[in-house]
């Protein structure tokens, strides 16, 4: 089986139907996102993304209702 991302790892070995319907391919799409940040330069983009204080996440989700 091709590498799989942390959530997809999560999810096939909860839900074993994914695995059978996935046939060996990938769970997510390959994509991307554009989006334009209108009249600001990069460097006040780069400044705004430095200074956020996101807190660490863990890979350890649930999938289902509730917290």
């Amino acid at each position: 089986m091709a590498l799989l991302s942390p959530s997809s790892r999560k999810l096939i070995s909860e839900f074993a139907a994914i695995q059978k319907a996935c046939c060996g391919r990938h769970v997510w799409a390959r994509g991307f996102f554009v989006a334009s940040s209108g009249n600001v330069t990069d460097e006040i983009i780069r400044e705004y993304i430095e200074k956020q204080d996101l807190p660490k996440t863990d890979d350890n989700f649930k999938v289902g209702d509730g917290p």
